[in-house]
């Protein structure tokens, strides 16, 4: 099929380089504006602009897709079908009703669950079992259009936001280019509005851990929230990330360090106790609890969380 691609981080990437390689023609491909990304600050190209220019594929970058001169870039390549992953941008209706076949969207849920931009991270945080991709026929709504195509995938139990997303990707690739494969026998599904849920976007100050929450919640969001933005805590008026943890039995004031020593670190709170297992102090590089505990000297009794 000639296709408008509109995509730009690594989850997009993945689907665009499956419909290169099912040799669809890719007429234009679409991505948000470089932006300044690393310790410089430098302009930084979206991951699916360096997919398409090591195609050599044509790439357009508007700011907005609401202005006429960019809905007539689009008109100009007539596409069949956009595809649209991750992008970043609201699709006006304008846009929807320019592909002869419509817009479809690899969306990571398994719609109507978790609509919105954060799905990945809201399935672990909920402590869902399974997941999955869902091919959708977008409309003007937030991810309320029909569903074409679903596919389910398990969440393991030690699942991270970042394992996740990259089983996700591959799956939503292959579901797009088998979408794709056969359009004319993919009947449209409507979503069932009263199990519509909001998946919303990352906020940095939410994956703070909150210690009076029981120790299943804590270490989902350690997973949810790795490897970004990172959960932590606070101990001496210093940010202490954890990247890993565990869930153990027993009882402690929330925040409060019951033992810490070469068996570990076990912190109270709201039910259980939390064994954090991967840390990485401000400045410095994640390492093992029990390396990090060597030269930190806390003892039991101290308290975490308690100062930014």
């Amino acid at each position: 099929m000639r296709l408008v691609f509109a995509g730009t981080p690594e989850f997009a990437a993945v689907a665009l380089t499956a419909l290169i390689a099912a040799r669809h023609e890719i007429a234009l491909v679409l991505t948000q504006p470089d932006r300044p990304a690393g310790r410089g600050m430098q302009l930084t190209a979206s991951p699916v602009k360096r997919v398409a220019l090591a195609h050599g594929l044509p790439v357009f970058q508007p700011a907005t897709l609401r202005d006429a001169g960019s809905q007539e870039v689009l008109r100009a390549v007539r596409p069949e079908v956009m595809v649209v992953a991750a992008y970043g941008l609201i699709l006006p209706q304008a846009v929807l009703d320019i592909p002869a076949r419509g817009c479809l969207n690899i969306h990571a849920s398994l719609l109507p669950r978790w609509r919105g931009a954060a799905p990945i991270q809201r399935a672990i945080l909920a402590g869902d079992r399974e997941t999955g991709i869902t091919i959708m026929q977008m409309d003007a709504g937030l991810d309320t259009g029909a569903m074409l195509f679903a596919k389910p995938l398990a969440i393991g139990a030690e699942e991270t936001a970042g394992s996740l997303h990259d089983r996700l990707a591959a799956l939503g690739a292959a579901a797009i280019v088998e979408a794709l494969g056969r359009p004319d026998s993919l009947p449209a599904q409507p979503q069932d509005e009263s199990l519509a849920t909001y998946a919303a976007k990352l906020d940095k100050a939410e994956a703070r851990i909150d210690w009076r929450q029981p120790a299943e919640a804590i270490v989902r969001a350690v997973r949810a929230y790795n490897p970004q933005p990172g959960a932590y805590t606070s101990l001496r008026g210093e940010k202490l990330k954890i990247w890993s943890a565990r869930a153990l039995p027993g009882r402690g004031e929330p925040g409060v360090v019951l033992r810490a020593d070469a068996g570990g670190l076990a912190v109270g709170c709201g039910a259980g106790l939390v064994m954090p297992e991967e840390v990485q102090k401000a400045g410095g590089r994640r390492v093992r609890a029990s390396e990090w505990l060597t030269g930190a000297h806390l003892a039991p009794g101290e308290r975490l969380g308690e100062d930014a």
